[in-house]
């Protein structure tokens, strides 16, 4: 009677590795519309929460699943552990020996967690000679649930917050799936107090998540992925067969394609959880506007740079104890923030050089206070961006200096290893050829296009985006579907054969 295609359902229901379940795949386009559907039928109930939560979570563990298969295991291990360790935390008296010993012991979980599966390997081929490379999988966002679980112990253990009773809304928290792999990092004391408040999504709720989704999509799926496959990964796999120009352009792609990739996860999953009724504090925040590179950190990854911030940075001694100790505190910072994004000497690389310019920001801040890009930030948001003539030309000069800052250091972290990152600025600098710009415009017009597309975007006022957000707001609901509808159409259009996983997926 029912003619059930068992091939496809087998495929539905176990881990493909090599089709790992992302936001902008088909797949999950077709299960969300039928979670949702389940969703909003248990949320009918105004009494009793527990079944919604429940089915969240079990949804969020098959979703973490087809990300990672098995290793779903790890997501469990913490969420238990470290449930039980803020309870027994909690019973202890305030910031006492017992309480240190029991929120180490909660550090020393996690991290061993993610030193085995992000830094065995590196560390092993540092120290030990001859060592032989083992073959060791990353889990999906491992980096992402265990630093999450961690600033739930460390808020207990600080008296931030007081521990949840139930292991049911621990694990509803940890594993919630819209931020499971990628982020942002969203705090306890945010996202706690949400669970059993009644559901509630409003118009403006759900405008601004449509909206969100679109933007992410777009982002990802149209600009990030073309770009990549297109132009990006040709440059990086072998710098030496292109010119100057063509390497610089590399850069700059790569500078909008980890922006467009990253910051569209993110929206993404903002805007899920705004349809679901949850709200998750913003990521981005058009980070190549930023004046200097403190400013970028303010702008980027919100929820790493302030986890950093209050977990690491604080912890160390933040500004406490002298400017000698406050710019060590803040390379030390950014050296285990770039280990954090890859075990490599890059990525450590990458992170110690922000580390450094971030103190040579408040160097000249103490040093020159009325000519630092600090002191035009803070006139900046004074003045929402009403600057006299003088102040907009060195503003400019400030902006200019920074997003080539970022984006050279981009190179660190893109490149395999250091010889392909010492070729790209080889090419730049002695192979630069500028003619070959006309012959770059015909032979990559698509790539070209998006950049531009993507670039004048990013710069436009930030009023431009509030306006456009209240516009697809305030749109009857026919026709945000008919957006979305459209959008997906363009992806079809423009993606590649493969599903193009996010980058930072990998950290």
């Amino acid at each position: 009677m029912f003619d059930i295609d068992l091939s496809r359902l087998s495929a539905l229901l176990t881990y493909d590795p090599k089709a790992p379940m992302i936001f902008s795949s088909g797949i999950f386009l077709w299960l969300f519309l039928g979670f949702s559907f389940i969703y909003w039928l248990l949320s009918l109930n105004k009494h009793r929460d527990t079944p919604r939560i429940l089915f969240v979570t079990l949804f969020s563990y098959y979703f973490y699943y087809k990300s990672s298969g098995f290793y779903f295991g790890l997501l469990a291990l913490v969420t238990f552990t470290d449930f039980y360790l803020a309870r027994a935390i909690s019973h202890c008296q305030f910031k006492s020996l017992k309480a240190r010993i029991l929120v180490a012991i909660s550090l020393l979980i996690d991290l061993s967690l993610l030193g085995y599966f992000k830094y065995t390997n590196f560390l092993g081929e540092l120290f030990v000679g001859g060592w032989k490379h083992l073959d060791i999988f990353l889990p999906v966002g491992v980096s992402f649930f265990t630093f999450q679980s961690l600033s739930y112990t460390i808020d207990v253990y600080r008296g931030n917050i007081t521990p949840l009773n139930r292991i049911l809304d621990y694990a509803f928290y940890v594993s919630f799936f819209p931020q499971l792999v990628a982020g942002p990092i969203v705090r306890a004391r945010d996202f706690i107090p949400q669970i059993h408040q009644p559901l509630c999504v409003t118009n403006a709720m759900f405008g601004e998540g449509i909206f969100l989704i679109l933007s992410g999509l777009f982002k990802k799926a149209v600009i990030s992925d073309y770009i990549s496959v297109n132009f990006v990964e040709r440059i990086f796999d072998q710098p030496t067969l292109y010119s100057g120009l063509e390497n610089l352009l590399g850069v700059y792609g790569y500078t909008l394609q980890i922006y467009c990739d990253f910051s569209g996860y993110s929206d993404m999953a903002i805007g899920i959880a705004l349809l679901l009724g949850f709200r998750f504090p913003q990521n981005f925040n058009a980070p190549y506007q930023s004046l200097s590179i403190t400013e970028f950190w303010r702008r980027w990854h919100i929820s790493l740079s302030s986890w950093l911030k209050d977990y690491l940075y604080i912890s160390l001694g933040g500004n406490r104890h002298g400017k000698i100790r406050q710019y060590l505190n803040l390379l030390i910072t950014m050296l285990l923030g770039g280990l954090w994004h890859g075990a490599s000497l890059n990525f450590i690389l990458w992170g110690g050089i922000h580390g450094v310019l971030l103190a040579l920001d408040k160097i000249w801040y103490a040093l020159c206070p009325n000519h630092s890009p600090l002191k035009k930030l803070e006139k900046r948001n004074q003045e929402a961006g009403m600057e006299s003539k003088g102040n907009a030309h060195s503003s400019f000069l400030y902006g200019l200096v920074t997003f080539h800052l970022v984006a050279a250091l981009w190179v660190l972290f893109r490149a395999q290893d250091f010889q392909i990152a010492r070729d790209v600025f080889i090419q730049i600098f002695t192979n630069f050829h500028a003619n070959v710009l006309p012959q770059w415009l015909t032979s990559y017009a698509g790539v070209a296009f998006l950049m531009g597309i993507g670039f004048t975007l990013h710069f436009l006022p930030q009023s431009w985006n509030r306006n456009t957000l209240t516009l697809v707001t305030r749109l009857p609901l026919i026709l945000q579907a008919l957006l979305v509808a459209a959008l997906i159409w363009i992806v079809i259009q423009v993606k590649s054969s493969e599903v193009q996983p996010f980058i930072y997926f990998q950290f």
